[in-house]
């Protein structure tokens, strides 16, 4: 179809004359809007006038940080020649993957069948009817390196289209990628036994063998954050250290576990995963040694990491690993948080059209940046900045040299190189904040939201600092408000939208809104107290029940049964770049279980755990979310009532230095008019028995620390009371 003819169309009889991604939200897809491509929403509109047009659909699914997304975009989508094919032959889609995980999650599965990989961008051929045929990721336009070139893909697929004996082998294909894909994602495992408390020393067991001992966390090439097999360590670690038969052996296993973490949480803190000048974490790094980085800033990743690091913390006691998490959250309050309250998504990779422009320095432009010579200089030791360089010529700030290390070689105290060091840091953070900054995209998602939220709730508790409960109850708030809506009609389900973006919320939430914004309500309530976020986390796992679990099948699925039809109904078993949707659900029920008059919740989790049991059991880590819930399970939650207005400064400090993995940290009022008025608010005609006949002595605030029903006496002094915990582990 030449340009003149498309001009002549009638665009309301053929939406797919033209490029529709001016009307979208997405930043993502904004940034294609100008592409002389054709692309077209996943909508009715598109889909329909693949149908009425009978072409294939050309998909392509990426997010707005992607750095391949945005070579494939220069090298194809603004051609002129590519366009024009994919035009007249196809109907081309283009799919944020962080709005519609439940379409990225489909056709990578088949991605990763077929090739052995996926990733983004994610290029996927079509049947009208969304049945895929052909598969790739990263396309280059002109043939090299044994990849095909894309226009001549395109040219291919459109002639065998054309032709009828071809285009039936292609329907053949399709109808076998689609079987392959329905049981992949929707077969459901027969019920077994859920994994007994053995699991965790199994899985700790797991992480150990697939460690890097040398350079801390886990592969031989590129290195991902991997927060769940961090907490399995730790609670493995904290697990052995009281094993009750006294074997020295356990001690060395407990060291074992806790050293692998350690080097993990090590590498990622002092490595170029870390942006050592304005605080959080790019989203994996390139190399085995943790230097050089994909530069982009995830919202997950920056939730995810920094609780990994308070755990940390809170089991080793060092420093780094708060301070990590410290910068991190100043920097998400800095340049990820929306002015009402909510958190955005991402940041780009590249600015001024390079990757890692905004991170990388020279030794001339940290002298530039910093007053003073000898400071610069001792900047660039610190963080390996030479002329040579680590990344194209320049240098992505690594700890290189350490502080006492700096002090012995210039004769100075630590902590008068700690100030300096610091003093250099500030400049250098001025100076880059006259460069040109990465995009950033600036939806709001829910799911994504709910994991900051946990991170900083459980921030304001190990770091005791208020302020990081406030960022939480502000962006629960904000989400409450923009995504939420409670149903008045006791047949009518609430509903959570998964988008928030200028005003507009849009997209049926996933399973992984629901379950991480329920926890992070959940966490929210333990750092502050506020009934309120209790009852939120009540009402999204009561729309978990009603809309995503299948009693039938034993599952919680990851699409909502209202939402649309699509080929596959997918699950979310495996961790990935964020935690499993399914083992985040699983575990929050069961915690909440705490809260309600009826098993539903526990029995819910119960099924899940049972017919996962086997796959947990023989790849944990991949399964480390489920993992981690299943331990829950065996174990049963420490439950810690706290029955005070307010915590004493005394047990502020003892949660703070803790570490309490399985911690339930229930918060309720001593008087009992106070506690009637809560269970009105949550809609409870008695108190559960988290709270029933739990009162405070003596007029002083009062813990109870119980577990599988077995509780310590009520005692003024929470350090007593954990202490009876210790050897109910």
């Amino acid at each position: 179809m030449s340009d003149s003819d498309a001009d002549d169309l009638d665009t309301d009889a053929d939406p797919t004359s033209r490029n529709r991604l001016d009307e979208e939200a997405s930043p993502y897809l904004r940034q294609h809007a100008d592409n002389p491509v054709n692309w077209q929403p996943w909508d009715d509109a598109a889909l329909d006038a693949a149908a009425e047009r009978e072409v294939p659909i050309f998909l392509s699914v990426g997010y707005s940080a992607c750095h391949w997304c945005h070579v494939m975009e220069d090298e194809s989508f603004e051609d002129e020649a590519v366009a024009e094919t994919l035009n007249e032959n196809f109907v081309p889609i283009k799919v944020d993957r962080e709005e519609r995980p439940d379409l990225d999650s489909i056709y990578q599965t088949i991605a990763q069948a077929v090739s052995g990989r996926g990733g983004w961008p994610l290029s996927v051929w079509l049947t009208p009817d969304g049945r895929p045929f052909y598969v790739g990721t990263y396309f280059p336009k002109e043939a090299k390196r044994g990849q095909p070139g894309f226009l001549d893909l395109l040219e291919n697929i459109a002639d065998s289209w054309a032709d009828p004996e071809d285009r039936r082998e292609m329907k053949r294909r399709a109808d076998q990628w689609t079987d392959a894909i329905e049981g992949e994602l929707e077969s459901v495992p027969d019920p077994g036994d859920a994994p007994g408390e053995d699991l965790l020393e199994t899985a700790a067991d797991a992480a150990l063998r697939g460690a890097d001992r040398e350079h801390g966390g886990w592969g031989t090439g590129q290195k991902f954050p991997q927060a769940g097999r961090i907490h399995l360590l730790l609670r493995a670690s904290l697990r052995a250290e009281h094993d009750e038969t006294g074997d020295s052996s356990d001690d060395e296993t407990a060291a074992e576990y806790r050293e692998v973490a350690t080097e993990a949480l090590t590498a990622m803190a002092e490595g170029g995963l870390f942006d050592h000048v304005g605080g959080g974490f790019h989203r994996y790094t390139v190399d085995r040694e943790w230097v050089v980085p994909h530069f982009e800033k995830m919202l997950y990743d920056n939730a995810e990491i920094p609780r990994a690091m308070l755990a940390g913390y809170q089991v080793t006691g060092d420093e780094r690993f708060a301070t990590a998490a410290r910068r991190t959250f100043d920097f998400v309050e800095r340049e990820l948080t929306h002015p009402e309250g909510g958190f955005y998504s991402t940041l780009d990779a590249q600015s001024d059209g390079e990757e890692g422009k905004f991170y990388v320095w020279t030794p001339e432009q940290i002298r530039e940046a910093v007053a003073d010579a000898t400071t610069a200089d001792l900047f660039c030791e610190r963080y390996g900045v030479t002329e040579s360089g680590n990344f194209e010529g320049k240098s992505v700030l690594t700890v290189s040299e350490s502080v006492s290390d700096l002090a012995e070689e210039h004769g100075l105290d630590e902590s008068a190189v700690e100030q300096t060091i610091a003093e250099a840091r500030e400049q250098v953070f001025d100076a880059r904040a006259e460069r040109v900054r990465p995009r950033r995209d600036e939806k709001v998602l829910a799911g994504w939201n709910g994991l900051m939220i946990s991170a900083l709730a459980e921030g304001a508790i190990v770091l005791d600092d208020d302020s990081y409960a406030d960022l939480a109850e502000n962006a629960l708030e904000f989400v409450r408000e923009k995504l939420w809506s409670q149903s008045e009609d006791g047949d009518a389900p609430s509903r959570l939208r998964r988008r928030y973006k200028d005003g507009d919320a849009a997209i049926e939430g996933y399973l992984e809104d629901y379950a991480f914004l329920a926890r992070g309500a959940l966490h929210c309530y333990e750092a502050t107290g506020d009934p309120d976020h209790l009852g939120f986390a009540l009402d999204l796992a009561d729309a978990i029940a009603a809309e995503f679990w299948d009693a039938d099948a034993g599952t919680i699925y990851f699409t909502p049964e209202r939402g649309e039809e699509l080929v596959a109904r997918p699950q979310e078993p495996h961790d990935q770049s964020t935690p499993s949707s399914l083992g985040v659900a699983a575990d929050t029920l069961l915690a909440l279980a705490h809260f309600t008059p009826d098993d539903e919740f526990e029995t819910i989790a119960e099924r899940v755990l049972e017919s996962r049991g086997q796959a947990i059991r023989s790849n944990p880590l991949q399964h480390a979310s489920l993992a981690l819930a299943a331990d829950r399970y065996a174990r049963g939650s420490l439950e810690l009532t706290a029955v005070a207005d307010d915590l004493p400064d005394a047990w502020r400090a003892e949660l703070a230095e803790r570490y309490l993995p399985t911690r339930l940290l229930s918060r309720r009022p001593p008087a009992e008019d106070d506690l009637a008025a809560w269970l009105d608010r949550l809609g409870l005609d008695d108190a559960p028995p988290i709270w029933a006949d739990r009162a405070a002595k003596d007029g002083e605030p009062t813990a109870y620390v119980c577990r599988d029903f077995a509780c310590s006496p009520p005692r003024a002094d929470l350090a007593e009371a954990l202490d009876w915990a210790d050897g109910e582990r």
